[in-house]
């Protein structure tokens, strides 16, 4: 199992993405919340664009707005490994994960626990990850939405049964007791449970 720590709930985030890096997480998760697509709203990306100065790992995007295609090319130039965004975005979705693939850099769609797997169905060829959401967008310390469990088994079913080559990742509500939750994923992406205890690597090494 691989681990994407997210920094949204940090009290101090140059801190805790140094602390994140000295630690064998695969990826920084990285929230973009506009205030639209929900409440809250993150730092701006000219903040958001030094994490590279405080971690060398490798990032994973996560766009809850409602027009991907405005942050597609800023996040594009940080060290990304996967941009992911909304299926419930107001934009084309194709269009987007075209944009996302033209500069080289994974695409995956996420997934909110109210809508419907089956409209993941016509951009699976397209897409290399799928996050599924386990928790209600937005803020961090949510507890986990226990039919993910069924959640995640309806998408692995879908992609096995187009023969794709497709990860999954899950996130909100993640720790130690909830990840055996997430059967059949290949990413666990945990904010809280790792940002706000006193041992990072320890409790990473307890999702894997």
């Amino acid at each position: 199992m691989k681990v994407s720590g997210s920094f949204l709930s940090s009290k101090n985030i140059p801190q805790d993405l140094e602390k994140l890096n000295d630690t064998d997480i695969d990826y920084i998760h990285v929230d973009v919340m506009d205030g639209k697509f929900v409440k809250n709203k993150t730092m701006p990306f000219s903040e958001m664009r030094h994490i590279s100065e405080y971690t060398s790992k490798r990032l994973d995007v996560h766009l809850m707005v409602k027009e991907p295609s405005k942050y597609i090319p800023m996040y594009a130039e940080l060290n990304c490994e996967y941009i992911t965004f909304h299926i419930e975005s107001v934009e084309d979705i194709k269009k987007n994960i075209d944009m996302v693939k033209s500069y080289s850099i994974k695409c995956g769609i996420a997934i909110s626990p109210d809508t419907k797997i089956s409209t993941l169905i016509p951009y699976l060829p397209d897409i290399d990850l799928i996050l599924v959401m386990s928790v209600v967008p937005g803020k961090g310390g949510q507890s986990f939405i226990e039919e993910t469990t069924n959640r995640i088994n309806e998408i692995r079913d879908l992609i096995n049964e187009y023969n794709l080559d497709i990860v999954i990742n899950v996130d909100g509500g993640i720790n130690d007791d909830t990840k055996d939750k997430c059967f059949g994923a290949d990413i666990l992406t945990a904010g809280s449970y790792i940002v706000k205890s006193s041992n990072f690597q320890e409790k990473i090494s307890s999702l894997r």
